[in-house]
């Protein structure tokens, strides 16, 4: 009798018609932590599923895409790396870019994407964003992976030094970007169950921001080659910006990284994510009505 006690107090539901908009639940969310790794699994798997080469993807879209902005950018349009190797430049600044873009992009459908699931069993609905950026997590780790392949080619070669103490930051840039994306994932994902046409534009918003972060760019170029100062605050006031001059830092030995901008992408990344637990909780309850 004591266990089946000791069960339901530790399983029960209350449920309540009030609710706060400041409950965010997040110790519910922790006690569902297996299902967040069981959704990771089945996100990672799903996105390769039914398709020729397989997670084998994975690979080769960083090494494609890397190629194809060192003929382009590199090649016909001149830009210079900041005198970083050209594969080992655009490999890092795609895999950090992918993992952002992707942790957006997921989560912005995570409403009617799972509209079916959400229609007919209770789990906390948070739980299905935090999977996804874990998955995109996964997806990183293996592209800059593979980055690190041609950055220690290079090292043995002497054409880099990265700073290996500043490794230690990379896990707080990956905190960073995810949660951001996250965050904004969600806000957009809350609004499309009313707004469908927000959903479209996503994914041409997403390539347009790229173009204002210094992905196929070093930030230091921004001095040498654009004399517009509202066009480099933009790029500097971008809160992505700092977190990949701060694994550039890291990884290419060279950044520029401002403290007083990555202060206001933190800000920016925390009020992101906590407004975003807000509506996402709150829309949750009656978004079955509209999607």
């Amino acid at each position: 009798m004591s266990d089946i006690q000791n069960n339901y107090q530790k399983y029960h539901s209350h449920i309540s018609s009030k609710h706060r908009w400041f409950d965010l639940k997040l110790k519910e969310v922790w006690q569902y932590k297996d299902l967040i790794w069981l959704f990771t699994k089945r996100s990672f798997v799903v996105t390769y599923k039914q398709t020729i080469l397989g997670p084998a993807w994975i690979v080769l879209n960083p090494i494609i895409t890397s190629f194809i902005y060192a003929f382009v950018f590199g090649g016909i349009a001149g830009m210079g790396t900041d005198g970083i190797p050209q594969m080992a430049f655009y490999m890092t600044s795609t895999a950090i870019w992918t993992f952002f873009s992707t942790c957006l992009t997921n989560n912005a459908t995570t409403f009617t994407s799972n509209a079916a699931v959400f229609g007919k069993v209770y789990f906390p609905r948070l739980t299905t964003p935090i999977s996804n950026v874990l998955s995109t997590m996964i997806q990183f780790l293996i592209q800059f992976g593979i980055a690190m392949a041609f950055v220690i080619y290079y090292v043995i070669i002497g054409q880099l030094s990265p700073n290996w103490w500043a490794f230690s930051l990379i896990p707080i840039v990956l905190i960073h970007l995810g949660m951001m994306g996250m965050g904004l994932g969600i806000i957009i994902s809350s609004m499309t169950t009313k707004y469908r046409d927000l959903s479209v534009l996503v994914g041409f918003g997403v390539s347009l921001w790229m173009y204002a972060t210094p992905i196929v760019y070093p930030l230091s170029q921004l001095d040498s080659q654009f004399n517009n100062n509202v066009l480099k605050m933009i790029i500097m006031i971008n809160p992505v910006t700092m977190p990949v001059e701060v694994l550039r830092y890291a990884v290419l030995g060279k950044g520029t990284i401002d403290p007083f901008f990555l202060t206001t992408s933190w800000i920016f990344t925390i009020l992101v994510i906590v407004f975003g637990i807000m509506v996402f909780n709150k829309v949750e309850r009656t978004f079955m009505d509209t999607v």
